[in-house]
């Protein structure tokens, strides 16, 4: 039965389109959808925040902020109307380059003004494993107070590499906590890009020397390769784009195991393989380039080694041997190649989903950036750019502020739990690759933590984590609610501030640089994450390197060393954003040294070409070409056990009202999606006696949950797509800890399992 969301969609209308919505419109349209949903039993209660409520007479001012909704990135801007310091309405906010707000940036007021926002910090007064955590509020003094004895008596007895700092969601204190790790003497500073992104930057790195996860079609992009990315659910604002490029004459192939919006609204050719069979696919690519003669054989013989052992190794993947991996007809495949070959300048767009969560990630990623080189399509316009811009890195910080000097001068890198594990992680990466975090607890390696944003979901076998983070001598948590399934495991929670709330950090469009202003203050006694992490600093004894707790004077610190001589002043006083003078654009940089810091002309990989066989992976003993290995669970054959469970599991795909495990409790978006879902196809579905919102359940070797069923043609037969991050029906208690050996990804897009009704 579907809900009569009438009254909550006009409010959502009403709040994009900008016109005269108040608050109290606002939590009205919210009670309709909530006493619809209600009946229906969805269960979440409809609030009314008296903080969110104004005087309806009183004035009004726009403020702007920018949103981060969606985990950091794109960074949409907003409007904010403030009646008596309360926000009462949102908008989009031109000319801001990201825009505009999606669903989940219309429903933010939601989760601004929600009762059970955490408003005061509160320590665990019963022990950790004796039943639900009994909790009292402390002040922030007594907080920091406690915080600095704890970590200040771990690193004296175990030394400071004993003590977790780790950022998870929101990205935007990162380059902050990096600090104050390096800062308190701890190599054990880790992010949740160690199961998200970065897989995709650190292939990118070995193959020509840079970050990235490619480039949207530009005005003179021809073709683009896109693998496995879903703007039109998971950046919005982006899939405009995307289709303006299509409107524009650019050929689109689509890598996808799902029929998804971008697959149907740009797509000339959509490659639907089986996911964890990238490898395979890409191989296959680069063979019809190469077979039928349309790569770039000038800039190949130049600016790459490799190419004839590479050109060996795809000469088995024929069409015919890809189907039978892939399930990507043979003639498709060919397709796909012959419109990206003859159709340059390409450019190829990745993501940090799909086939990273492969145990094949650190060869096949690095395949998939191969074929913009192996096109000479590097660094033209029309393809994938390479360059200095300005000198921020994903989270708007530097190294000179992250203190990576002091990290190189004090031997961190030969401290690191994770250096014999994954050691190309740790080559390319300061941060820690955390996959292990349960053995580094267990072992006595880590004791204690900084928790900001964690979610012990985010692992493959959850109740592992979970047990780590129970087991740590102490353990603070820095988040905007007490999330049972991770912070009942904690001693002691702040309360962070939301971005309406927030300064910190820094908004980076190409040249050009944003300054966010709080659009109101924090509520009750929140604070924001900048704030709380120089705070703890100072507690810890690093007064003036962590200005005495001032955010504004760690973003002036931060500004300083860019060496760019703009100042805090500067970005106040130009509020639509303070372009950095900069040369003009210059294609193939790699001619004239501008991509290396040495000045010699190359790339930016150890031996100055474009590797298609990486000298660092054969120098720390791995295979150097991009070989293709099947999952450790695969329908084509693996343990016996696997016989019995039959579909591929495919999890974390998004969709456009969640990020990841966020916003499940806001009225407004829990009505798309109010239960966990287990999308499968209808030949899959018939075959087991399923249709559209049966109880199903998802078992394989690992465990079950329960899910509704959901019959579409969106995913192929022999496949299940599963969103993860549901409480109630953890997704990862089914994945397997089979690490990529080269990024210590874990498979969250390649299991096995079955399906049956409940």
């Amino acid at each position: 039965m579907k809900a009569d969301t009438t009254g909550a969609a006009r409010a959502a209308e009403a709040v994009q389109h900008g016109s005269g919505l108040s608050r109290r419109s606002f939590v009205a349209g919210a009670a309709v959808l909530g006493t619809t949903l209600g009946s229906g039993g969805a269960g979440f209660n409809i609030f009314h925040p008296t903080e969110a409520f104004a005087d309806e007479n009183s004035p009004i001012e726009i403020r702007r902020t920018y949103c981060d909704m969606c985990n950091h990135v794109p960074k949409c801007g907003i409007n904010c109307y403030v009646q008596e310091e309360r926000i009462v309405r949102v908008e989009s906010s031109a000319p801001y380059p990201a825009s505009p707000l999606c669903a989940k940036g219309i429903a933010s007021l939601q989760e601004l003004y929600d009762p059970e926002r955490l408003l005061s910090p509160v320590r665990r007064t019963n022990e950790k494993g004796t039943g639900s955590p009994e909790w009292e509020t402390i002040s922030w003094d007594e907080a920091y107070a406690t915080i600095a004895e704890k970590l200040g008596g771990i690193k004296e007895q175990h030394g400071a590499d004993a003590v977790l700092f780790f950022c998870g969601d929101p990205k935007e204190p990162r380059g902050a906590m990096q600090r104050l790790a390096t800062l308190f003497g701890s190599s054990s500073y880790g992010t949740e890009s160690s199961v998200c992104a970065a897989a995709s930057w650190m292939c990118a790195q070995m193959v020509f020397g840079q970050n990235s996860m490619g480039q949207d079609p530009g005005d003179a992009t021809k073709s683009c390769l896109v693998w496995s990315l879903n703007p039109a659910w998971s950046q919005p604002n982006r899939f405009k784009g995307f289709m303006a490029a299509k409107e524009r004459g650019v050929k689109f192939v689509v890598v996808d195991p799902r029929v998804t919006p971008l697959v149907s609204g740009v797509a000339d050719v959509h490659l639907q393989l089986r996911p964890g069979s990238d490898g395979a696919l890409v191989a296959g690519f680069i063979n019809q380039l190469i077979e039928q003669d349309l790569y770039d054989k000038d800039f190949v013989a130049e600016w790459t080694v490799g190419f004839d052992e590479l050109a060996a190794y795809v000469a088995e993947y024929t069409p015919e041997k890809v189907e039978e991996i892939t399930w990507v007809p043979a003639d498709r495949l060919v397709e796909a190649a012959t419109l990206i070959g003859t159709n340059a300048p390409s450019t190829l767009v990745t993501s940090s989903k799909g086939g990273c969560h492969t145990t094949n990630v650190g060869h096949f990623q690095r395949a998939v950036f191969m074929i913009p080189a192996l096109l000479g399509c590097l660094d033209v316009a029309g393809g994938l750019t390479l360059g200095p811009g300005l000198p921020f890195d994903y989270a708007a910080s530097t190294k000179g502020f992250q203190l990576e000097g002091v990290y190189e001068e004090q031997g961190f890198q030969g401290r690191r739990h994770d250096k014999d594990e994954f050691p190309v992680w740790a080559k390319y990466y300061k941060m820690m690759q955390t996959v292990n975090l349960p053995e580094y607890v267990k072992d006595g390696k880590i004791r204690a933590g900084v928790l900001l944003g964690i979610n012990s979901m985010m692992w493959p076998d959850t109740p592992l984590y979970q047990e780590a983070i129970k087991s740590l001598e102490f353990s603070v948590a820095i988040d905007y609610y007490i999330r049972p399934w991770t912070h009942d495991l904690v001693d002691m929670v702040l309360p962070a501030a939301m971005c309406y709330e927030r300064t910190a950090a820094l908004s980076i469009f190409g040249r050009k640089i944003f300054l966010r202003q709080p659009a109101v203050k924090p509520l009750g006694e929140a604070r924001e994450d900048w704030q709380v992490i120089m705070e703890i600093g100072c507690a810890l004894g690093y007064e003036d390197e962590c200005f005495g707790g001032s955010v504004d004077g760690a973003l002036e610190e931060l500004l300083k060393t860019t060496g760019l001589e703009v100042t805090l002043d500067d970005l106040r006083n130009n509020p639509d954003g303070f372009e950095v003078p900069g040369p003009a654009p210059e294609e193939r940089k790699y001619e004239s040294g501008k991509l290396r810091p040495d000045g010699q002309p190359g790339f930016g990989t150890a031996s100055g070409k474009v590797e298609l066989v990486s000298t660092v992976l054969t120098g720390l003993g791995f295979e150097g070409l991009p070989i293709y290995e099947e999952p450790v669970h695969s329908p084509l054959g693996g343990p016996a056990e696997d016989a019995q469970y039959p579909l591929v599991l495919n999890t974390g795909s998004r969709v456009p009202y969640y990020t990841h495990s966020k916003l499940r409790d806001l009225p407004w978006l829990n009505q798309f999606m109010p239960d966990p879902v287990v999308r499968l196809s209808p030949k899959d579905a018939e075959a087991r006696g399923l249709k559209d919102g049966d109880d199903a359940r998802v078992f394989n070797m690992q465990g079950e949950i329960a899910m509704k069923a959901e019959v579409t043609n969106m995913v192929m037969p022999g496949v299940v797509d599963i969103f993860h991050g549901w409480h109630q029906a953890d997704v990862n208690l089914l994945t397997t800890r089979d690490f990529d050996p080269i990024t210590g990804f874990p498979p969250f897009s390649s299991g096995l399992c079955e399906v049956a009704k409940a």
